[in-house]
């Protein structure tokens, strides 16, 4: 049997990045392969039950037998994408081909956020899968600056000394290369901008021949959970580790007490790794995870995926906004396609939000059904928390106020609960629409919405007639 690829992800699969994924693969390999229009099919078995597994359509090649797309969750900092080149099934013990990191964060919304956010990830990786194809790839759904910050340049430069590589960000310009050396590094960050008054700066400090200092906030909270500083300061060590500093890094001004210091913190398993110090405190040995992933098999973004992929691929029906759980939040999107982050908190008139304003609840998926003049705001829950779901329903006027209405102001918004796992065959909700049990039976509710109805009869109607073979 000819080798397939295989493409894990926890994040909601989307056909512009499985596109591309499959374009870096053919290229690098320099592999002949005709492309079409990308569609993502759930596999259902001989009883039309979901297998949970997806196959990718529209690509036709001689090196590869089928395209295979599965569901998994990292146990710590996970990238977005990884791919495997097999016949078989991938494990979490074998290595896959490459890994990628998507992202929609342009340097114009986070000075910060959209270079360093994601840094820990690649990082993290090397403790597991040393030395692969690590990949950065813009999606598109903003436009990225013109001029970038010195704080996006000093980063992407950091994530090519890695050997990160980049997809959809023009790196063109003779600012974009990697470091050097390490004093080129330590240069080039002393230059920047300095951060407001009261910040600690990130500020690197060559101390000696034996010591190198990175100074870096990293308690927020009362925790050690600074994300993009955490990120920051670990894509410095490692880059230092690359350019052949093998003596001391002393993270100081962190502002971390001991008991903030636990085994299993990510950052801790990456000081580890890279032989970190932190400044007046001890590191304890770090606990790794016995794997890097593992196939997800009982959180309810299993169900809202299936449901979101079943809609876009089957009907005319479209998604305008998501946050499946455990997946990277979305952008809304007006009638016009516009996208727009959406709010935590309820901005007041002139669009400012206050750290006590109202919270606005977010659904796991918003769905347009444009034919019935309708839009379904879907909560996902677990089986065994049903009645959860169903209380959260109420909790979505601030969404429907402040977005739906005002940029779809003909449409019904409906509310719905979508379940998976348990092993019961029937729906005992009204609330409720869909069932994906885990045994992959497709169950609807009685007041499941002629969207939902229309999706699951057209996917049950392409396995009966044959549609799609798979090998």
């Amino acid at each position: 049997m000819a080798n397939s690829l295989w493409v894990l992800t926890e994040e909601r699969p989307k056909k512009a990045v499985l596109a591309q994924i499959v374009h870096k693969f053919v290229s690098e390999q320099g592999i002949a392969a005709f492309f079409d229009q990308i569609r993502i099919i759930p596999i259902l078995d001989a009883e039309l039950q979901f297998t949970a597994k997806y196959q990718i359509v529209g690509v036709t090649s001689p090196a590869f037998e089928n395209i295979f797309l599965k569901i998994i969750s990292g146990n710590s900092s996970f990238v977005d994408y990884l791919v495997f080149y097999q016949e078989l099934e991938p494990t979490p013990n074998q290595i896959p081909m490459f890994a990628i990191e998507e992202t929609k964060t342009s340097d114009s919304e986070s000075r910060n956020t959209g270079v360093f956010q994601r840094a820990t990830k690649f990082v993290y990786i090397d403790v597991f899968y040393p030395d692969i194809d690590k990949t950065m790839l813009y999606n598109g759904e903003t436009e990225l600056e013109a001029l970038p910050t010195q704080t996006n340049i000093f980063g992407t430069r950091c994530f090519l000394t890695l050997g990160v590589k980049f997809l959809g960000k023009d790196l063109e310009s003779e600012s974009f290369r990697p470091f050097g050396s390490i004093d080129e590094l330590i240069a080039y960050k002393s230059k920047m901008r300095r951060p407001p008054a009261g910040n600690v700066p990130i500020d690197i400090t060559r101390v000696s021949d034996e010591l190198i200092t990175i100074s870096g906030r990293l308690v927020k909270g009362g925790t050690l959970a600074h994300d993009p500083n955490i990120g920051a300061l670990s894509l410095i060590s490692a880059a230092l580790r690359i350019l052949g500093w093998t003596r001391q890094i002393r993270i100081v001004q962190h502002g971390l007490t001991q008991s903030m210091v636990r085994p299993k913190n990510k950052f801790v398993q990456i000081a580890s790794f890279l032989k970190l110090e932190l400044e007046e405190l001890t590191l304890p040995e770090a606990i790794y995870p016995e794997a890097y992933w593992r196939y997800e098999s009982t959180g309810e973004k299993l169900g809202t995926i299936f449901v979101h992929l079943v809609v876009e691929g089957f009907t005319e029906g479209f998604s305008i906004y998501e946050n499946h759980a455990g997946c990277e939040r979305g952008y809304f999107y007006t009638a016009d396609g516009n996208p727009l982050a959406v709010s935590k908190r309820v901005p007041d008139e002139e669009g400012k939000v206050a750290k006590d304003a109202e919270k606005i609840a977010i659904p796991d998926l918003l769905l347009v059904d444009v034919s019935r003049l309708q839009i379904i705001n879907v909560e996902g829950e677990r089986a065994k928390n049903v009645l959860i779901g169903i209380e959260q329903l109420g909790t979505f006027g601030n969404i429907e106020r402040f977005y739906v209405n005002r940029y779809y102001p003909a449409y019904e918004v409906i509310r719905s609960v979508v379940l998976y796992g348990g092993e019961s065959e029937e729906v005992h909700h009204i609330e409720v629409s869909i069932l994906l049990n885990s045994f992959g039976a497709i169950i609807l509710g009685i007041s499941a919405p002629g969207l939902f109805r229309e999706a699951v009869k057209n996917l049950l109607d392409f396995w009966k007639a044959g549609s799609l073979r798979v090998s």
